[in-house]
């Protein structure tokens, strides 16, 4: 472990020797020298190259005066929003202002401005008018083509036009930004950019080596083409057969993509993870009680990155793509003993994953020769014949991990897929995930139960997460042991209207589980499901799908989510009503809610009805309590 931070004032840079920077590393969340963030991956990654890096973070934006304490760097800056997109940090999906934010010093909001990439940028710009800029990081990646923005409801064009930044780098950046930093330091002969995978740049003539996309002023004014661009953007988002695309922004200004970035083998990913990062947030932040973020990822081991799930509300596919790229055991293990050794350790790997757990190979072996299939997913409808199930390695990885000095316990919490557990038939891994890797509770992502829903978000069907429930609960029983599933589940995402939402309020019903939180769906940049919530279409089989778009709308499939809840009565009682369900309000066993007090039948007077205390029979008592639902 390094104890090193990279230099955040001039004066640290003279110490070290430098007259300025090579890049000044612009980035909306504080500086943290630890793996899960991507400001100090790339950093450390330029540091190895041999450049000369400077940390500007969380930079005052209101003037320009911040984005010159380095004065001009030698090649560069880079931009980044940080970890999320600037405008998820800052909103609920109601559009409502958050009041914290776990990258910034002491959780405190409001430390970085909306679109902080565009921002930081305009700022740059204003301090040093024809200075290189790239930027990254996932609210570029995104947002690089032209795309709707659920903020200001309407399309933009891509982020490349609105920063004026040199270069976009898309995807997880390790092998672009290496090339674009040479590219700079040879002098950005622009004849080389083609050739440079993972980026995008802005030409003044379309390049017709590329595939052409429906312009920026097409795309805006009909649904259907951007559901057409954004299939062909999906479609070539594939590292082995992904071709270049041109989008026409303005008049004389096309955007160009290059093709993604190949995988990083096992041996280069192990090279990133061993790279001498302190593991700390910078001490200038001690004063404010440090980051939150770390705390969440401190003592967690991210092993792979990319996701075959595919799943349509998911933007990891158009970022790290479908292609699984994993850690050795070797440099597992010697993060896990690191880990060990650190201040505040007590025992426990809080985490051992990625954006799917269980995925630890390419789906197939033809993904490496052929690339992911183009109009087929790896586990919707079911799982595909070729597809490769095996846990072995991920079980003797684990294994592994128990059996290290110090380590009392080891956590899996990283969306774990339960359809690829069901569909190995060798019962080992969930065998030991149950006896050692849950504490007790196992959350997992159904999202919903409604047939059509579930087409549309490429997700298995209820029976099979029924399965797996039976499957889950017996081997506990086998076990001795109590745990329980906590199932994810998501309201108003494209497909569902009031009928699907009434259907998994009474899956829930049923079933006797009551959700404490629902998530409610995002239309973030980058996801196939974003392009149905604005098109009205599925860009896959240009079909009409359903939108729930009022706020009315999405209060209703929430409140019939949480039913139960005194608060949300009113709405559930409306949400029945529309939908001509009213055989689900009344005092029945299978109502979702009683009738209103006004309306309830009267009761009939008792012979001692002059001297009858009050009435307090179960029915006028709140059904479903959390007393009793937790009972249930």
């Amino acid at each position: 472990m390094n104890n090193r931070f990279l230099p955040v004032t001039m004066a640290e840079c003279k110490a070290l020797g430098w007259d300025a920077p090579d890049f000044v590393y612009v980035c909306g969340d504080a500086y943290v020298d630890h793996p899960s963030f991507g400001l100090a991956i790339i950093s450390r990654v330029l540091e190895k190259a041999g450049y000369r890096v400077a940390m500007l973070c969380l930079p005052p934006w209101q003037d320009a005066s911040a984005f010159t304490c380095f004065g001009r760097p030698r090649l560069g800056f880079l931009v980044t929003a940080g970890v999320i997109d600037s405008m998820v940090n800052h909103y609920t999906v109601a559009k409502k202002r958050r009041h914290e934010d776990a990258y910034a010093p002491g959780n405190k909001s409001g430390m970085r401005p909306d679109r902080a990439t565009i921002v930081y940028c305009n700022r740059i710009r204003q301090a040093y008018r024809d200075v290189p800029i790239l930027i990254g990081g996932v609210e570029a990646s995104l947002r690089r083509f032209s795309h709707y923005d659920y903020w200001d409801d309407k399309v933009r064009h891509s982020i490349l036009v609105d920063s004026g930044a040199t270069l976009l780098m898309y995807g997880m950046g390790e092998t672009s930004i290496i090339e674009c930093a040479n590219w700079l330091a040879d002098g950005a002969n622009p004849a080389e950019l083609p050739h440079i995978r993972g980026i995008c740049y802005m030409n003044k003539t379309p390049d017709p080596n590329c595939v052409q996309l429906p312009g920026h002023r097409e795309v805006c004014a009909d649904k259907r083409c951007y559901a057409e661009a954004f299939r062909i953007q999906y479609d070539e988002q594939d590292a082995i057969r992904g071709k270049r695309l041109c989008q026409q922004q303005d008049t004389d200004r096309y955007l160009i993509q290059n093709a993604p970035p190949l995988p990083l083998s096992r041996k280069q990913l192990d090279e990133v993870y061993d790279l001498p990062y302190t593991r700390r947030w910078h001490p200038m932040y001690d004063k404010d009680g440090g980051i939150p973020a770390l705390q969440e990822v401190e003592f967690s081991i991210a092993a792979t990155r990319g996701c075959f799930g595919a799943c349509s509300f998911c933007a990891i596919t158009f970022h790290q793509g479908r292609i699984i790229q994993s850690r050795s055991e070797e440099s597992i293990l010697r993060e896990a003993k690191l880990l060990t050794t650190l201040p505040g350790f007590k025992g426990y790997i809080h985490d051992v994953g990625g954006p799917t757990a269980n995925f630890r190979r390419p789906a197939c072996q033809d993904q490496l020769k052929r690339g992911a299939c183009k109009h087929r997913q790896c586990l919707y409808p079911k799982p595909c014949p070729h597809l490769d199930v095996d846990h072995s390695e991920f079980v003797s990885i684990l294994r592994k991990l128990r059996a290290l000095p110090k380590v009392k316990k080891v956590f899996v919490r990283s969306g774990l897929r339960y359809d690829y557990i069901m569909a190995d038939k060798d019962p080992t891994f969930l065998r030991e995930l149950c006896l050692h890797h849950v504490s007790g509770q196992l959350k997992v992502a159904p999202e919903h139960v409604c047939p059509y829903v579930l087409s549309r978000m490429g997700k298995p069907g209820r029976d099979l997460y029924d399965r797996f429930v039976q499957r889950y609960q017996t081997m506990n029983e086998k076990l001795g042991l109590k745990q329980y599933l906590i199932p994810y589940l998501m309201s108003s995402h494209p497909g569902a209207d009031l009928n699907a939402a009434i259907e998994l309020a009474c899956y829930l019903r049923d079933t006797g589980f009551y959700p404490d939180q629902v998530q409610d769906f995002y239309p973030t940049p980058g996801t196939l499901s974003t392009c149905m919530f604005y098109t009205g279409l599925d860009p896959r089989t240009m079909d009409p799908v359903f939108v729930a778009r009022s706020p009315e709308d999405k209060a209703m499939q929430r409140a019939l989510m949480q039913y139960r809840e005194p608060r949300n009565r009113p709405l559930v009682r409306k949400a029945l009503r529309i939908a001509g369900r009213d055989d689900l309000i009344g005092f029945g066993k299978n109502c979702l809610v009683t009738l209103e007090r006004d309306d309830r039948p009267p009761r009939a007077k008792s012979r001692s009805a002059t001297n009858a205390r009050p009435a307090t029979s179960h029915c006028s008592r709140p059904v479903g309590n959390k007393k009793g639902a937790r009972k249930r």
